[in-house]
């Protein structure tokens, strides 16, 4: 049987340690036999986390057997894991073993060294974190999961689930990891990235600035034909002069700043209404519907049908339906 050892940590989240374990203790094969042994390990015999106290059995010696090791993410409050978990999980990476992270979890692979020079992934909300503090990293916001072969990330918690049914189709084949996704009823191939859940923010602006009029302005008149010189006007200011003190200040340029304030206010009229696609592009100030498709997808990372009907299905299910890749695996 292949071993999969779960590394539990103090503050773990309770769902990134319960997916995996699901995923893999449900997976059988034709004959009814179970392929995966799964066990939890943890450095002490007690672990603790919100509302929780969780008895181990099995310390870090269980990593040295393991042939795959899921590493949960673990709560913001978390210090830094012990200098004993980070070496029992570098002997392991050196011995061969597979090595994955759950969300959060990445940042405990990134500690130990072993996401050095590979390209990883994590919650969105924490990309740029893990990329500020780990910047041998090359940190990949907008997927589900990452596969290096030896060493795989996936990012938040639902998308761990992604990963561990795609490590089990390149165990078993896909009939076998069809069946596992059935028992965990979820699709075997969840199609998109985390582009189609992440709210794009404009970048801040300083409170009084002398840009705060003429950005309201651009927001009520989105539908419209707005123009640098417009802006500029609007400002008071030459176009020239406009346009470099809006980058000093925003970081952007003001064509970018307008598509941005375009793709968002088209993203709340695909979750709140019924409109055409068409339409929307209008309201939304697009030129043409094919415009606006191009530019939606370039910010968001999926289509305007699929984000409606990822975010139409999210009151009832899982987010689904976006038409770009769902991981990226080595050798892509």
């Amino acid at each position: 049987m292949h071993s999969v050892a779960i590394l539990v940590l103090d503050d773990v989240v309770p769902f990134d340690m319960a997916a995996p374990m699901q995923a893999f203790d449900w997976t059988r094969l034709p004959d009814g036999r179970s392929p995966y042994r799964v066990s939890l390990c943890a450095e002490s015999a007690e672990v603790r986390t919100e509302g929780l106290a969780l008895r181990i059995d099995r310390g870090l010696e269980a990593l040295e057997t393991a042939d795959t090791i899921i590493v949960p993410g673990r709560s913001e409050e978390s210090g830094p894991p012990s200098d004993r978990v980070l070496e029992a999980l570098r002997r392991a990476a050196d011995a061969g073993t597979r090595i994955a992270s759950v969300c959060v979890g990445a940042f405990v692979l990134a500690r130990a060294g072993l996401l050095d020079g590979l390209r990883a992934t994590t919650h969105w909300m924490a990309a740029a974190e893990l990329a500020r503090r780990h910047p041998r990293v090359d940190v990949r916001p907008d997927v589900l999961y990452v596969d290096n072969g030896q060493i795989l990330t996936s990012a938040g918690a639902a998308a761990g689930l992604d990963m561990c049914l795609h490590m089990i189709r390149r165990d078993l084949g896909s009939a076998v990891a069809a069946h596992a996704a059935r028992m965990c009823v979820v699709p075997l191939e969840r199609e998109g990235g985390q582009a189609q859940f992440i709210v794009h923010e404009h970048p801040p602006v300083p409170r009084g600035s002398e840009l705060e009029p003429v950005l309201r302005w651009i927001e009520d008149n989105l539908a419209g034909e707005v123009t640098l010189g417009a802006m500029a006007a609007r400002s008071g200011m030459s176009e020239r002069t406009f346009s470099r003190r809006f980058r000093e200040q925003t970081g952007t340029t003001p064509l970018q700043w307008l598509l941005r304030s375009r793709v968002r206010r088209a993203q709340y009229l695909l979750e709140n209404g019924d409109q055409s696609v068409e339409r929307i592009a209008r309201q939304a100030g697009f030129g043409s519907p094919t415009a606006f498709r191009e530019r939606f997808r370039r910010v968001v990372g999926t289509t305007p049908y699929a984000y409606r009907a990822a975010f139409r299905a999210k009151t009832s299910a899982s987010p689904d339906g976006s038409e770009v890749p769902l991981g990226v695996s080595h050798g892509q």
